[in-house]
């Protein structure tokens, strides 16, 4: 499986996207909205580049919420955060619930015959507008436990989590799809508030892949995460003893413009640790990665494996079973 995952440009599988995905360097494909018609033209869709590269890992961004790539004949999942306000603050209910929407996610993706999608957000929600209502709570506590219940309810669907941004963007302002973000909080408050969540759910084994920030934090390091060594090696392997797969974010994004051009992004994330890198939305640059991944020849993660699914109901049995019939009272009771 190849370090690289790209995306389609609309919602068929030109002739130049079949080539693109037969490169040795592709190893993964992330479906966007503009990718989505209905449920039953994502699946066509999907068992062709199946067709073409059995072994991809494929993935999307469905958090719910605002973050839900596929909406029409899909469950629209609430926004992390309205879980516990929704239970008024009882614990115990909200963390029922978001396993069963960790559950209800991963189930109804698996339907379609998709691997992964780049949840749970474990970012608090504090001044980051980008993040907002992603996150399930402001303070690291809650954020931790809601999390691990999600992610609890993913793996019971047979769905590896992945969780996002290493090691936290909710404590700063600027969006890193178009700006650099940079977080001049002292190193003992990012480490002892933001940190927290990725540290404990690391330490229980919960957490199957990261996604670092393309956030610079000058108090720990010059570099933004995802290309950093001090925090994807020295803090994320090393002090919290992580032994998943690290994706970096999308390469494209403007929060990655400081490390040059792709050819230097690209050495700057493999070398700094990063198991795939994503380009997205940018074909040119996707080649550009792909031709300098070739170039540099590292070797592949044997990790990227383990985040193929584990299971796929059929659409079928899935919404005739108790428990989806079940969380679909919950969010029309609740969330409506």
């Amino acid at each position: 499986m190849g370090p690289v995952m790209i995306d389609l440009e609309g919602t068929v599988l030109s002739a130049e996207e079949k080539a693109l995905l037969l490169h040795p360097a592709v190893g993964g494909l992330i479906f966007f909205s503009r990718n989505f018609q209905s449920r039953e033209q994502i699946t066509r869709l999907v068992a062709e580049i199946r067709s073409v590269r059995p072994e991809l890992l494929i993935a999307v961004d469905h958090e719910g919420g605002r973050v839900q790539r596929f909406r029409d004949g899909f469950t629209h999942i609430p926004a992390m955060a309205k879980i516990f306000a929704a239970c008024d603050g009882d614990m115990a209910t909200a963390s029922s619930w978001a396993t069963h929407f960790g559950w209800l996610m991963a189930s109804e993706l698996l339907a379609v015959d998709i691997d992964i999608s780049f949840a749970p957000v474990l970012d608090l929600n504090g001044i980051s507008e980008v993040i907002g209502d992603r996150a399930f709570h402001s303070q690291p506590a809650q954020v931790a436990s809601l999390a691990s219940a999600f992610i609890d309810g993913m793996h019971q669907a047979g769905m590896k989590s992945t969780g996002k941004h290493f090691p936290g963007h909710g404590s700063v302002a600027a969006d890193s799809h178009v700006a650099v973000p940079v977080d001049e909080r002292p190193s003992a408050m990012i480490r002892d508030y933001d940190m927290t969540v990725f540290s404990r759910l690391s330490a229980d084994h919960k957490l199957d892949a990261i996604m670092p920030a393309h956030v610079i934090y000058p108090d720990l390091d010059a570099l933004p995460a995802g290309f950093s060594p001090y925090w994807l090696q020295t803090v994320l392997r090393g002090e919290l003893d992580f032994d998943g797969v690290i994706f970096s974010d999308d390469l494209t994004m403007e929060g990655a413009s400081v490390m040059g051009d792709y050819h230097e992004r690209t050495a700057a994330a493999l070398a700094a640790g990063c198991d795939m890198l994503l380009v997205c939305n940018d074909r040119k640059a996707a080649v550009e990665v792909l031709d300098s991944v070739q170039k540099l020849a590292p070797s592949y993660s044997p990790r990227l494996q383990k985040m193929r699914k584990s299971a796929a109901p059929s659409w079928a049995n899935l919404t005739a079973s108790p428990r989806w019939q079940q969380v679909q009272a919950i969010i029309s009771e609740n969330f409506a």
